[in-house]
């Protein structure tokens, strides 16, 4: 299933990490074991953020998606169901049913 993934990181942590000559080598990896469909990094709240689209097989998958970024960044992290246009479209006569059966 997809989800949006919003990594917060935590100012100290990040700080810290980006004097680290090997920064983007460890972002790299794992950004390349996280796999996602998309990766962008932004602001949230004034701390940096990165957001990516990933898909998740299982429950399980959490830890090993979510732990890096713990760990490394000391990061709040949101997981968020997420649907791209095609998802939408086949979800269209699950809401039709839903609307007539409980819009007033």
């Amino acid at each position: 299933m997809r989800f949006l993934m919003k990594v917060k990181m935590s100012v100290e942590k990040a700080n810290a990490a980006l004097k680290d000559p090997n920064f983007g080598q460890k972002m790299k990896g794992m950004i390349d074991e996280l796999k996602p469909e998309v990766a962008y990094f932004a602001l949230s709240e004034g701390q940096r953020c990165a957001y990516f689209i990933v898909n998740l097989n299982s429950n399980s998958d959490l830890p090993r998606i979510a732990e890096p970024f713990w760990f490394a960044f000391n990061a709040d992290i949101e997981f968020t169901p997420a649907m791209v246009a095609e998802d939408l479209m086949k979800a269209g006569p699950d809401i039709a049913k839903a609307a007539a059966k409980y819009a007033k």
